[in-house]
């Protein structure tokens, strides 16, 4: 049986619902025991239309929603097949890489190379290693758009890792600074991207080599994702922790602090999660941001 009956309108990863739509996945469910978890998935996408700006099935997001669906209560998922990889521990497999101390003038180093680490590139294993074994947070996998930036020096030094991924869905200071409507935020949401990890290697001291790697990220971030992703990218933000970091690099880069967030995480519904205060910085990426991200065009 089912534990909750939904009576009002919710957002789940950018979609809402109605309790019209939470019915129809229950009958979907129901008249098709035999569908395991990912074909509910795909199927569920082909019948809403549920597509990426590429053209591409938003698969992901919606097993996402349905798990989101099934831990709230609202309905009963086929029994896993296997457990994903990316809930598996992850232990960071041994890579050799030289940590002799990098510590001269960032001239020095010039030119610096800005690479894709995207899945299936040469670098990828060794940007998830350099986040899995050096950033605070560590790192598992990535979930929807993304680009993974891994840097060198002239020398083919690994210098730093910058990742960046999805946007959070609501944060006061930025919204207000956007002045979007909730219909805006919904459709132009895909349009932001959140820089949610920045390693410089430990043993890299290199003064103002933070903030050059971000302005240069800035540059050309938009043109690389319409490459990738078949869409621009009008603005970026990120969120630092203020008990860890003072954001001096985002600052010297021209990144606009806006305030700071409430001490909740995006799957806090209850107000019951606990978390570090984190500055919110932002970058729009070009004078029409604004106008572009409050649009809202009519989807009938």
């Amino acid at each position: 049986m089912y534990t909750k009956v939904m009576e009002e309108l919710m957002t789940i990863q950018g979609r809402q619902l109605t309790p019209h739509d939470v019915e129809f996945v229950r009958r979907l469910i129901l008249d098709h025991p035999d569908w395991h978890r990912t074909r509910l998935s795909k199927e569920l996408c082909q019948l809403w239309n549920w597509r990426s700006a590429k053209g591409d099935l938003k698969d992901m997001s919606c097993r996402n929603l349905l798990l989101k669906l099934y831990r709230q209560g609202h309905i009963l998922l086929p029994p896993q097949r296997r457990i994903p990889p990316h809930i598996l521990p992850r232990k960071p497999l041994d890579m050799l890489h030289d940590t002799d101390p990098i510590d001269s003038k960032l001239g020095d180093l010039l030119p610096i190379k800005i690479l894709d680490a995207r899945e299936n590139s040469d670098h990828h294993g060794l940007f998830d290693y350099f986040l899995q074994s050096y950033h605070y947070l560590s790192f598992r996998s990535t979930v929807g758009e993304n680009m993974k930036y891994i840097v060198f020096d002239r020398y083919q030094r690994p210098l730093a890792c910058l990742l960046f991924g999805a946007p959070a869905w609501k944060t006061k200071c930025r919204d207000h600074f956007i002045n979007w409507s909730p219909a805006g935020r919904q459709q132009n949401l895909n349009f932001l991207t959140n820089n949610t990890r920045f390693l410089i290697l430990p043993w890299v001291k290199v003064k103002n080599l933070a903030s050059q790697l971000l302005s240069r990220v800035v540059k050309r971030i938009s043109n690389d994702w319409m490459q990738r992703y078949n869409h621009e990218i009008l603005m970026l933000e990120t969120f630092v922790d203020s008990s860890r970091f003072y954001g001096i690099c985002y600052q010297s880069a021209n990144w606009i602090y806006l305030g700071q967030t409430k001490g909740r995480t995006r799957n806090d519904r209850f107000r019951s999660i606990k978390a570090p205060l984190k500055s919110v910085y932002v970058h729009p990426l070009n004078k029409r941001f604004r106008k572009s991200l409050c649009q809202v065009l009519d989807s009938q």
